[in-house]
């Protein structure tokens, strides 16, 4: 069934909504489904537990994540903000993953956040909330794609300048390796992807054994000229010219980024077996076991690490490859660790294409964007959406584009990936409280459960750590503020926001219609 044959039979049911039920039939529930979606039949779904698991986590990968993204947190905060990050944002993100987790184990759709939001908003609102909620998150992903694309090409060129120091990488350098491996990943994910689902597995594996690896040689080879205990957990280095409390808060970026994408599962529940109960877990293991491994990393580079300001004034902008040559005194080491970084990046890359074409997919099932008769098609020969696979690789490469005009534009943009993703997460539990955790919206009966006022706690939690996300994240790293210093993002929102509004009118106000709850009586 395509998108307009699903439109026509959702308006020819009857929707009873939840919150209209008469108070006298209260006790006459006998079952609540969800009207106006068809979801992906049970044969087409081919990922097994494990696989999903393995998908969610390389996507987030967290000590990858971390080390990626180290030149920032050293800057902002060096030390304290690398070493109390990942507790900070074990707790936040943790509550995100619980709001998350208690809806996918009642709701495991492709949508995720913005069906949910078309379930619990009331009636006159959902259908412009939920559209709201599934652009930014449909932003969000592409944004995380091509923040995640990136990272390869400056990790390719940090080793090109640090073996031959008279190359100068220029822009279109880093263009072409982005768009190289760009287009590699989307040809894997059409042809190769359906059918090597046990990659996610191995990457997973190869990710765990990297840390191993890197970890225990560190340690082995610093021995014993470690760090202070005082210098790792004290040492607060500020160079951005904000406020300590400021600059702690911007530098939670990096940190930040070891969940980025926490939801990534939550986008795969149409893939797998058994998503109620895959998905949740996949949701809480991520997290688990991100911040084991993030925090220990964290924690074991800062002890091995004897010159912090030489990693600050690397000529290579990788800091962490600076940490890793002086923590293993070797050259040859510390490339063979960012080798391994880099294949992190290319797996958890195609991870983040396979789960960002099927939201675009889910939204486009749904009828809400210009080209849903294409882009809400799984293509019957490669069991993929490849109409929005390309849809995304498309933005992605316009994307590329930019970085050769401005790498400020290009960096504003990626930036809004994890603003938007958390804004998405906050929509739904917004309105899971003004239902006030209800059981006709959240049934006792469902397979991922916390104590109530555990419940209440991670959905207030999730709206704050949003808004906070949604202020400190559009600052400048520096000041004073330059025209290549400044922060875009919120100029990037802007400009998505116009398009979303565009394809609102334009379309979606008419066609779109997400998931309702219907209630069977006795």
């Amino acid at each position: 069934m395509d998108v307009h044959e699903k439109k026509i039979d959702c308006e020819l049911k009857e929707s009873r909504d939840l919150e209209r039920l008469p108070s006298q039939h209260q006790g006459q529930i006998q079952n609540v489904h969800l009207e106006g979606l068809v979801l992906q039949n049970e044969d087409a779904r081919n990922m097994s537990g494990l696989e999903t698991l393995s998908a969610g986590w390389i996507i987030c990968n967290s000590w990858a994540g971390i080390a990626a993204t180290f030149a920032l947190a050293i800057a902002q905060g060096g030390p304290v903000t690398l070493v109390y990050g990942p507790i900070i944002m074990c707790v936040l993100v943790g509550a995100c993953a619980v709001s998350l987790a208690e809806l996918a184990s009642v709701y495991p759709t492709a949508g995720g956040q913005y069906h949910w939001v078309s379930i619990l908003a009331p009636k006159k609102w959902s259908q412009g909330l939920s559209y709201c909620c599934g652009a930014t998150n449909v932003f969000s992903w592409i944004a995380l794609c091509a923040g995640i694309a990136i990272i390869a090409p400056q990790l390719c060129l940090g080793m090109a300048v640090f073996w031959n120091p008279t190359f100068a990488p220029q822009p279109w350098h880093a263009f072409v390796i982005y768009q190289t491996i760009n287009f590699s990943v989307l040809m894997y994910n059409i042809y190769l992807l359906r059918r090597t689902m046990w990659v996610h597995d191995l990457a997973f594996f190869l990710s765990i054994f990297s840390f191993l690896v890197i970890v225990i040689t560190c340690l082995a080879r610093t021995a014993p000229h470690f760090q202070t205990t005082e210098s790792v957990w004290t040492t607060f280095l500020n160079d951005s010219g904000w406020s300590n409390g400021i600059a702690f808060l911007t530098g939670l970026v990096s940190p930040n980024y070891m969940y980025a994408g926490i939801d990534g599962a939550v986008h795969l529940a149409e893939e797998c077996r058994n998503p109620a109960v895959v998905v949740p877990r996949a949701l809480m293991s991520t997290v688990s076991i991100g911040f084991v491994t993030s925090f220990i990393f964290a924690i074991i580079m800062m002890y091995c690490t004897s010159d912090i300001q030489a990693v600050v004034t690397t000529a290579t902008c990788v800091p962490v490859f600076e940490i890793w040559r002086q923590a293993t005194r070797s050259d040859v080491a510390a490339t063979i660790f960012l080798v391994l970084l880099l294949l992190a990046v290319v797996f958890a890359l195609n991870a983040t294409h396979q789960t960002a074409s099927r939201l675009t997919w889910s939204f486009a099932r749904d009828d809400a964007l210009f080209g849903s008769r294409w882009l809400g098609k799984i293509n019957e020969t490669q069991q993929v959406p490849i109409a929005a696979l390309l849809f995304n690789f498309v933005i992605m490469f316009i994307i590329g584009c930019i970085y050769l005009g401005s790498t400020s534009a290009f960096n504003a943009f990626i930036g809004t990936g994890l603003i938007l993703q958390h804004v998405t997460y906050a929509f739904p539990a917004v309105l899971l409280m003004m239902r006030k955790r209800s059981s006709k919206w959240l049934p006792e009966s469902r397979t991922f459960k916390v104590p109530s006022v555990l419940g209440w706690a991670a959905n207030l939690i999730t709206v704050a750590f949003a808004i906070l996300v949604l202020v400190f994240y559009d600052f400048p790293t520096v000041i004073p503020v330059t025209g290549t210093s400044m922060n875009y993002a919120s100029a990037v929102i802007g400009v998505m926001a116009l398009f979303t509004i565009a394809n609102w009118f334009g379309h979606a106000r008419k066609h779109f219609h997400g998931p309702r709850l219907q209630v069977l009586l006795e």
